[in-house]
């Protein structure tokens, strides 16, 4: 008895053998991995302690009491006294240093506690790495929305792109990042239900930048602990994905050197992954079944006879009724 024919790999099979590895890699615990979900966690206890100080640290400069006072004026004589808001970017600063002459020094930033704020401690011109954290920290979220919260990270060091560009507006288009980047207020979905959790009352009416709160340098210190926080958060989704890139990238040069699918197999094997062939011959590249006779079959049901009359309906409803109660 003569053995069954290899079958000849091609780009599909490629594609399937491609998509089913690097998932795998994508859910591997692996060191990298862990390191971002800890870097994760680690930034959302320093997020509640960070902005409870900052509370404090506003509350000092703008008190309740005269919040309360500001906004009675402003309904008795409105605009004019329109000078209290909500904002999640404060301007803190503290003076307790000198310099090589003896004469006080002020050092100050901002400390933006809104999912894009800045990560370097400047109020507008934000860098990509906002946007990096924004889409790391929401990972999950936007996988399922059919998002890629990965492409900054495996377009580290390359040249902006029409590819990137595509994905990363993508990401901030589900978040609900506001499009103009200058006013969020207008932002929308997960980031302003984020922001919303991180705003303070204050007092003025120009931007953070002009009203400087002040701090005393062991809180000034603890701000910018979180903010390093929310940096790592970048860094370790950074290195986690470079080596998931890395492996993915010798992954696609192996598969181009095979001829069969018996080697893709045999590739999968050693990785500790299973794959029956049968199976992957009739599936479609992201590993869902669609091709054997039942799902074809059920496939093409569902495309006709979609719509039913009035007496159609009433009949199903009937016999759906009775089966029940049986």
């Amino acid at each position: 008895m003569q053995d069954a024919p290899k079958i000849r790999m091609n780009t599909e099979y490629r594609n399937k053998f491609f998509n089913r590895i690097k998932d795998v890699f994508e859910k591997e615990e692996t060191q990298e991995q862990q390191a971002f979900l800890k870097a994760r966690e680690d930034f959302n206890d320093q997020q509640k302690l960070a902005f409870e100080l900052a509370r404090a640290v506003v509350e000092r400069s703008y008190p309740k009491e005269d919040v309360a006072t500001l906004r009675t004026f402003k309904k008795r004589y409105g605009d004019p006294c329109d000078v209290v808001a909500k904002d999640g970017c404060f301007y803190f600063a503290h003076n307790e240093g000198v310099d090589d002459d003896g004469e006080p020094t002020e050092t100050k930033s901002h400390f933006d506690f809104g999912l894009f704020g800045d990560l370097n401690g400047r109020e507008h011109n934000h860098s990509q790495d906002s946007e990096h954290f924004a889409h790391a920290y929401f990972r999950e979220e936007l996988k399922a929305k059919g998002c890629n919260p990965d492409i900054i990270a495996q377009q580290s060091g390359k040249e902006s792109n029409p590819y990137k560009t595509k994905y990363v507006d993508q990401c901030n288009r589900e978040l609900g990042k506001e499009t103009n980047g200058s006013n969020n207020n207008n932002d929308i979905g997960m980031t302003k239900d984020y922001n919303n959790q991180y705003m303070l009352d204050v007092i003025g009416t120009s931007y953070c930048r002009s009203r400087a709160i002040a701090c005393t340098k062991e809180e000034y210190t603890l701000f910018e602990q979180w903010r390093m926080a929310k940096s790592h958060v970048v860094s370790k989704h950074q290195t986690w994905i470079a080596s998931i890139t890395k492996q993915a990238d010798q992954l696609k040069l192996g598969l181009k050197a095979y001829r069969y699918i018996s080697e893709g197999i045999e590739l999968a094997k050693e990785l500790g992954i299973e794959l029956d062939e049968a199976e992957l011959i009739r599936t479609n590249s992201t590993g869902l079944t669609l091709y054997n006779p039942t799902n074809l079959a059920n496939l093409i049901k569902g495309m006709k006879n979609t719509e039913q009359t009035r007496e159609q309906k009433i009949k199903a409803r009937m016999s759906y009724d009775k089966q029940a109660t049986n």
